[in-house]
């Protein structure tokens, strides 16, 4: 019982972080109604940021405390994911309304091979660990209730807060805020919502930074975990399941469907791995995905589109 608990456990810290990468998809599904190939370029930009500024900034300002130092990359990394979704916005996106989504499609792509060679221009090409203080020894939880405790990573726990701390955050804001419903609005119908004078165009800044943001702390965990390296734009490929599952519309459905898959993921390798020669954590969320997308393509809480003839 405690060995299948601590992988469930695992399973749960992975898919809360898998679902923070998911929800930079949303976030701009939600305002633009395009998929947003960008989105593994901009958690590597931003964790390149992160780990770059937060080695430089003790050099500039003569800072020795860490924590100081970290906080002041974080605010210049976030200034810079600001920038770049200002520069997009302005550049590109901006030329592109009421476009076909294909062409925004497209667009995305672009973005995504620009970021990456701006990022390896700027801030090099070596791997690079971001260190924010996160303990990263396991712990033993629950001594007396199991022989010998369950075995939990303090870093998946701190880093599973921390993405849980931000999506509710997230979800206050799209349901609370008049800017949060002014991005609903545009999700439904650009030409409507511009009609009732909200502007498009500071509304996909709004978006793009928000994603911003998400992109540099999930960058900044999974930096932390693995390093600061370019296969951090895989990461995205993870979650592209995520959000098939959960719906591309649906905050909530991010995080439902990344505590499926994550769990499922390490489910299925301990306990069916042995039976069929392992390596089923490599393609188990894309057949759950393929399996949703031929029986309920919307996903769990995705909006079923019904086109009128």
């Amino acid at each position: 019982m405690a060995f299948f608990l601590e992988t469930l456990i695992g399973g749960l810290m992975a898919g809360m972080l898998y679902s923070l990468v998911a929800l930079g998809f949303v976030l701009i599904y939600k305002a633009s109604g395009v998929f947003n190939f960008a989105q593994g370029a901009m958690v590597l930009f931003a964790a390149l940021a992160m780990a770059r500024f937060s080695e430089w900034i003790p050099g500039w300002t003569g800072i020795d405390n860490k924590i100081l130092a970290n906080l002041l990359a974080f605010v210049i990394a976030g200034a810079c994911m600001f920038v770049v979704a200002w520069v997009i916005e302005r550049l590109v996106l901006r030329h592109l309304v009421n476009q076909e989504g294909a062409t925004l499609l497209m667009a995305t792509l672009g973005i995504a091979y620009f970021l990456e060679g701006l990022g390896q221009t700027f801030f090099g090409s070596d791997i690079y660990p971001i260190d924010i203080g996160m303990p990263k020894d396991p712990v033993f939880l629950f001594d007396s209730v199991f022989p010998g405790g369950l075995l939990v990573n303090q870093e998946d726990v701190i880093a599973a807060a921390i993405a849980a701390a931000l999506v509710i955050l997230l979800s206050l804001f799209f349901q609370k805020t008049t800017t949060g419903r002014a991005l609903r609005a545009v999700a439904d119908d650009h030409q409507a919502a511009q009609s009732v004078g909200i502007p498009l165009n500071r509304i996909w800044v709004i978006v793009w930074c928000v994603a911003g943001v998400v992109a540099l702390v999930a960058g900044m965990i999974w930096g932390s975990k693995l390093g600061v390296q370019f296969s951090l734009t895989t990461i995205a490929l993870r979650a592209l399941p995520v959000v098939i599952l959960g719906g591309l519309t649906s905050v909530p459905g991010a995080i439902i469907g990344g505590l499926i898959i994550g769990v499922g993921e390490k489910l299925s390798e301990v306990y069916l791995g042995p039976y069929v020669g392992g390596g089923i954590e490599i393609w188990f969320a894309y057949v759950l995905a393929l399996v949703f997308l031929l029986f309920r393509p919307q996903g769990l809480f995705g909006e079923k589109i019904i086109d009128r003839v």
